[in-house]
């Protein structure tokens, strides 16, 4: 890639978990969150797919989730890649504005990653509850962890924009919540 980050979906998972250990500052949080619901995408979609007998919009629910799954996948790169320019910022030395800036900027992408992980919480809330009872297990676990990246994607987002309320972070809590509804309305389904 021309900015010097791999392309994270070109790597075997172990490899992927190795460099987020690695002490290096990404991938990190962010890209995590991203991996966490494109698993959760993927997951949805295999239990929309084997779940015809029991909802007639199966295959919509299957391309719903795989759309999202493509849609998140990649911003575990793009992540990395706004973190990096954030890092650039601060080395620099410039003016405290321009990192400001930098990290305004990368609050996007994770709010990017908290918004498809609602879409993918709702539709694995559904799979648990509606869908092929022998897939529960993979729905709910769809579910927990769409839910665990909205969580650590909105967070990132707040930490990122530092108190500035433009909006984005009253978005951010918007989805974790509800994200939350979704994952609420499965508790009772164990």
């Amino acid at each position: 890639m021309s900015d010097g980050t791999p392309d994270y979906l070109e790597l075997p998972v172990g490899r992927f978990l190795d460099l987020v250990a690695s002490g290096e500052p990404a991938p990190g949080g962010g890209s995590a969150a991203a991996v966490s619901v494109a698993l959760a995408a993927g997951l949805s979609s295999m239990a929309a797919r084997l779940s015809t007998k029991q909802l007639t919009d199966s295959a919509e629910l299957a391309r719903r989730a795989e759309g999202l799954r493509e849609r998140v996948a990649p911003l575990a790169r793009a992540d990395a890649a706004a973190y990096g320019l954030v890092l650039s910022a601060q080395r620099a030395g410039g003016p405290d504005g321009r990192v400001r800036a930098a990290l305004s900027e990368a609050a996007d992408v994770p709010l990017a990653v908290a918004e498809a992980g609602t879409e993918v919480a709702d539709i694995a809330a559904r799979l648990a509850i509606d869908g092929n009872p022998n897939l529960k297990g993979d729905a709910i676990c769809a579910l927990m962890l769409a839910d665990a990246g909205v969580r650590a994607a909105a967070t990132l987002v707040e930490i990122n924009l530092g108190g500035i309320e433009d909006g984005r972070p009253r978005r951010a809590r918007q989805l974790v919540e509800a994200s939350a509804s979704a994952r609420r309305s499965v508790e009772g389904e164990v």
